[in-house]
């Protein structure tokens, strides 16, 4: 059957023929190998959609949000997808955007006649408007950030001393026995990964060799391992033995891990009778679990959803962590611009960083992008579409 599509109605803006070989692959195969011997060839990865986007069809954000969609590994991430791909995420982004503009209208022009003698701040409303734009922006990041949560997931790095339960948090957290567990200290020596989901959001386990001074050169680089992995994780849970006297401190500043993405997680609490669940410590979290039994691990899943900052909600849509940098320029830019405006009356840096801030609002839907970065973007397409 042969399905023709004429521009501008296709998806890719272009004339399309679609061509559907009823049967098995052999079929589809055949089909394939004789349109391939008229002339036509294989599409590149995210070649259609490359062609929408430049077409006009799909602004960047929604042709990110087609391989989003291809790519979920959830039902929520995939309706994500669906909004960003009809356009929820980049109207936000458009609204913002023409706000910022209009506003760099009138400080420019108010920079470029000064002779009309306007006052300039009340009249314009500046710092008003300033404020909700940076406003606006904090909330989009809020939003955006839930959004790289249900498209990326999360990485979760299980760190410690030799034999606190690492390995066994693992097992008890995945639900079936995956990492060996022995009394031995130094069982664990490289990094051993799992993915789970938990509340919808896909979460990648990383447990860790122990962390300590051996002289074992294979412990040594599994440590080593176990640093490099601790830098990339969205979140540290430091596991601790329950039944250990050191203080807490002297732990913390031993394993020399960032408090700002840590949980502390103190095991084995079976053998001490110490209550389970989450307790506020000096400047980090602490959840009190047992591995043995599963006493407060359901406590520990909820915390570790809202210590990477998810907030369930409805509208959430699909964004990626260049989305996410984009937005935190853009707002540090518009900081930069009220404060050099407020401490020194400088609308000509305002004005500098107000352009600044567009286009960085501009990357994320392509209007300000480079070729390197589209060649990035469709290149990681799994296929033509």
């Amino acid at each position: 059957m042969a399905l023709f599509f004429p521009a501008p109605r296709s998806f890719t803006g272009e004339d399309v023929v679609e061509l559907h070989g009823h049967g098995g692959p052999i079929v589809v195969d055949m089909l394939l190998t004789a349109a391939l011997a008229g002339g036509a060839r294989l599409a590149r990865p995210g070649e259609f959609t490359e062609r929408a986007f430049l077409n006009g069809k799909l602004d960047l954000a929604q042709a990110e949000a087609v391989a989003d969609l291809i790519a979920s590994r959830s039902e929520a991430a995939a309706r994500s997808a669906l909004r960003s791909l009809s356009g929820s995420f980049s109207t936000r982004v458009n609204a913002l955007a023409n706000e910022m503009l209009d506003l760099r209208i009138f400080v420019e022009g108010a920079i470029d006649f000064p002779e009309d003698e306007i006052d300039f701040l009340s009249e314009g409303r500046v710092v008003e408007r300033l404020e909700r734009l940076i406003g606006n922006l904090v909330s989009l990041v809020e939003t955006a950030t839930q959004g790289v949560i249900l498209n990326e997931g999360i990485n979760l790095v299980l760190a410690g001393r030799p034999n606190v339960g690492k390995s066994s948090l693992l097992n008890c957290l995945l639900g079936f026995d995956r990492a060996i567990v022995t009394d031995t200290p130094g069982t664990t020596r490289d990094v051993l990964a799992e993915s789970i989901d938990i509340g919808g959001i896909p979460v990648r386990i990383v447990d860790t060799a122990g962390l300590r001074v051996s002289g074992d050169p294979i412990e040594r680089e599994g440590i080593r391992r176990a640093r490099q992995q601790i830098a990339e994780a969205d979140r540290i849970l430091l596991v601790r033995d329950a039944t250990a006297s050191e203080p807490v401190s002297a732990l913390i500043v031993e394993q020399a891990l960032p408090t700002d993405r840590m949980t502390l997680v103190t095991n084995k609490i079976d053998l001490t009778g110490a209550e389970p669940g989450e307790r506020v410590g000096a400047g980090f979290a602490e959840v009190c679990v047992s591995s043995v039994t599963g006493a407060g691990i359901d406590c520990l899943r909820e915390h570790i959803l809202r210590a990477v900052g998810h907030r369930p909600e409805v509208g959430v849509f699909s964004a990626r962590r260049r989305h996410l940098d984009a937005l935190n320029r853009a707002r540090e830019s518009l900081e930069n611009g009220r404060r050099a405006l407020l401490d020194a009356g400088a609308s000509e840096l305002l004005a500098d960083d107000l352009r600044r801030a567009h286009d960085q609002l501009g990357e994320i839907v392509g209007t300000v992008s480079s070729d390197a970065l589209l060649g990035e973007i469709f290149s990681r397409f799994c296929i033509g579409k």
